[in-house]
């Protein structure tokens, strides 16, 4: 998108580090004019479909990961294409610390319909909501974005999930002992 969710955060938290991925030249250049405005030093921009990056990183790296209304990819033969797949959703989880956050939004249906399945379907992550209202409003500390708020002004209601990332036990290495 344009930058204007990860501009409000970071201005919010000079104290956190960011890392905006984006291939829209137009997002970029609206994401680094906020940066500019606002001086803010806490933002990094990786010009480039996401996952390259998400494959460096390292293991429980990351705090928090927002996915903001990805390009759903409607046609069926296009579902390849989706963010979401369980080789990302198994990345995401492996870069993501224990009890790291997992933010979503999108207006699709189909693509709504697609994550939700997807992300069920994972180990590594525990859906936060309680209720209906739980994913139907947005969070408060969540800035709105210009993908959303066209949505809203459409009529069309957006669906907000958070995924908690499960704490995993380490796997113990040394002795084991068999008894007979």
């Amino acid at each position: 998108g344009y930058g204007e969710h990860l501009a409000v955060l970071a201005a919010h938290n000079p104290d956190i580090g960011f890392i905006g991925c984006e291939v829209f030249e137009n997002g970029i250049g609206h994401l680094l004019s906020a940066i500019a405005e606002k001086n803010m030093e806490n933002i990094r921009i990786f010009p480039q479909p996401a996952q390259p990056l998400l494959q460096r990183l390292p293991d429980q790296s990351i705090g928090r990961i927002f996915l903001l209304f990805p390009d759903p990819w409607p046609k069926k033969r296009h579902a390849r294409r989706r963010f979401v797949q369980p080789e990302t959703i198994e990345l995401l989880g492996r870069i993501l610390k224990d009890g790291g956050e997992l933010r979503m939004a999108s207006d699709d249906p189909g693509l709504i319909t697609w994550i939700t399945e997807h992300m069920m379907r994972s180990q590594d992550f525990r859906w936060l909501a309680g209720g209906a209202d739980d994913w139907l409003t947005r969070p408060a500390d969540w800035p709105l974005s210009r993908y959303e708020e066209k949505a809203i002004n459409k009529g069309i209601q957006p669906v907000y999930w958070r995924f908690e990332k499960l704490y995993r036990q380490k796997k113990r290495q040394g002795l084991f002992f068999v008894f007979f």
